[in-house]
């Protein structure tokens, strides 16, 4: 059999292994838990605001007028039974995010909204978690039992916050997180954004993050409930203050630290911010992807040919078979082709959109694979982790690349 032939039997492998092996990742079926006694469902009691857990929502907010229109009144309006506010901490925005947080509150009412501004980061802290530090730090003085999380670009159902607390106190949960789903409206929308999600749930099973004493750890920080002694004990976000990716990182400390954790697909969260074209999907991925990978050159290396074997080495078979007459790669090829195909429908359905970009995720990996370089060029360049003005260099518990190779 021909070398060809032989890397698409490995990817037939590879493939076998991931359908079945690492955590039924494919499955879409990792909702809010089902409630409990414990969440006040039922009764009389069910609506007694004295019953309920009081929640400080923490919204870091930068440059966001243009989605928070759509996302603020959505927590303006919560119902909940308990003691529930909010904190938008304007983050240095200079197109009037704070000004018009206060304007939409005074149109819509609803719950109390704080808007405060912490100043520029202090070294070593990303701007998202020396935002979200201060808002907590306003929060704690009403001694809240729960934090809420949320991205600026997030809107939430009346009853989001109802059920995220429920699905807490049901299951005893430190942190629960919902994957909010994700606008899909334009083509390329429609061809990356489902794999963004997809690619997260296959390096991040939920099945294994939302088994109890599991290892593998991740959150979605869009939206975030945590509790508030779970976040002091795990000391963040002071723990995490050089995170690029931090919702991981905060996973991580929580479970680190003997916090329950929980993530999930969301029904009732969306984002609400637009990506219509391909350079702005290309910023929101390349910006991070080379954090994703520790900043080391060898996990790129590894991570690039584990892209090229799993998701171009089957249709390049398919390709060799048909035009080449090698038929056992070209079969090979097809089988794997065909299970990748099978495993991305779930998320497709989850999305509420045509199946037709289900054979195209080789294209759409290829996409991701030189977004994922560009990172690191970037990174390699001086403009890595950029986002909104602001760039970070690599954090100091990370070693440099050569440190990376000799270690």
């Amino acid at each position: 059999m021909s070398v060809v032939g032989w890397i698409s039997v490995c990817s037939l492998v590879v493939w076998g292994w991931l359908l079945l092996g690492q955590g039924f990742f494919w499955r879409t079926d990792q909702r809010l838990p089902a409630r409990g006694p414990a969440g006040g469902d039922g009764g009389g009691a069910a609506d007694d605001p004295s019953s309920w857990p009081s929640v400080a929502v923490v919204v870091p907010a930068r440059d966001e007028a243009e989605v928070l229109p759509l996302s603020l009144p959505s927590l303006l309006a919560q119902v909940y039974p308990g003691r529930a506010e909010i904190f938008l901490v304007d983050d240095g925005s200079t197109d009037g995010t704070g000004a018009l947080a206060r304007e939409l509150a005074g149109r819509y009412g609803g719950l109390r909204l704080t808007v405060t501004s912490p100043g520029e980061p202090e070294p070593g802290w990303t701007g998202k978690l020396w935002a979200v530090r201060h808002g907590m730090a306003l929060a704690r003085a009403g001694e809240p039992e729960f934090l809420l999380l949320t991205d600026a670009d997030i809107a939430h159902e009346p009853d989001s916050l109802r059920e995220l607390v429920t699905a807490a106190r049901a299951q005893d949960l430190d942190m629960v997180s919902q994957m909010a789903r994700l606008r899909v409206a334009s083509v390329w929308e429609r061809l990356v954004v489902p794999a963004f999600v997809y690619f997260f749930s296959q390096l991040y099973p939920f099945r294994r993050v939302n088994r109890p004493g599991a290892r593998t750890a991740a959150a979605a920080g869009g939206c975030v409930l945590l509790r508030t002694a779970a976040a002091e004990r795990a000391r963040v976000p002071e723990s995490i203050h050089e995170a690029v990716i931090d919702d991981v990182s905060l996973a991580r400390a929580v479970q680190n630290s003997g916090g329950r954790i929980w993530l999930g697909l969301a029904d009732r969260v969306d984002s609400v911010r637009p990506y219509p074209h391909l350079s702005d999907l290309w910023r929101m991925v390349s910006r991070s992807a080379y954090a994703q990978l520790r900043h080391n050159p060898m996990v790129l290396i590894g991570t690039v040919a584990g892209l090229a074997l799993i998701y171009l080495a089957p249709p390049v078979a398919v390709g060799f078979g048909v035009f080449g007459g090698d038929a056992p790669a070209g079969w090979f090829g097809l089988a794997a082709w065909a299970v990748m195909t099978g495993t991305y429908l779930p998320m497709l359905r989850y999305y509420r959109q045509p199946l037709w970009p289900a054979p195209l995720l080789p294209v759409t990996a290829l996409l991701y694979l030189l977004m994922t370089v560009d990172s690191a060029v970037q990174h390699y360049r001086g403009r890595g982790a950029a986002w909104k003005g602001r760039t970070y260099a690599r954090p100091t518990g990370v070693p440099a690349p050569d440190a990376a190779q000799d270690s």
